[in-house]
């Protein structure tokens, strides 16, 4: 599976010249099961971000474009610090130790969820790498992006402003 994706991510980074084309937007669908572990082995869904947005990217460490865009999510996450936006980003078909490795010369301060078996990445229909889903604060998704973009810069910071301006507020 590893070299199957790797050969889509490689494909997607030349012939889009390393930005997508485009949001796929969806019908508010509800999302399909999430059931993955943190990198602390503790068990994560998707119930837990009820209430935000939440930008849900599957990638790999040995993903060339995948790894071009995540210094991207990680200022959306500063520039949004207070808002209801929450950044998940799923790893598929990779060990702990090697998303680790990769995360020690890169640090992020949103969740990073393991996917070793690639089971997550086949339920979301996950068939390239980087792809990306926006979910509402009621957990349905709205969008998909296939490929790697600048997240804190045009339209994906629209698309993701848009969605954070018809969210509720969350009570104090």
């Amino acid at each position: 599976m590893k070299q199957w994706l790797t050969m889509l991510a490689l494909g997607m980074l030349f012939n889009a010249g390393g930005h997508a084309a485009g949001f796929e937007v969806r019908a508010s669908t509800p999302a399909p099961v999430l059931e993955a572990h943190d990198l602390n082995g503790a068990p994560r869904t998707l119930a837990s971000y009820r209430g935000k947005v939440v930008l849900l990217n599957f990638w790999a460490s040995w993903c060339p474009p995948c790894l071009r865009e995540m210094p991207s999510m990680e200022r959306l996450r500063q520039k949004m610090a207070g808002r209801p936006l929450e950044i998940v980003a799923v790893d598929s078909a990779e060990t702990a130790a090697e998303v680790n490795a990769y995360l020690s010369k890169m640090k992020l301060g949103f969740p990073i969820l393991l996917d070793p078996d690639g089971s997550n990445t086949r339920r979301w229909k996950v068939f390239a790498l980087p792809t990306s889903f926006l979910l509402d604060a009621k957990g349905r998704v709205r969008y998909v992006l296939t490929g790697p973009t600048e997240w804190d810069e045009g339209e994906a910071l629209q698309v993701i402003e848009s969605m954070l301006a018809e969210s509720p507020v969350p009570a104090k």
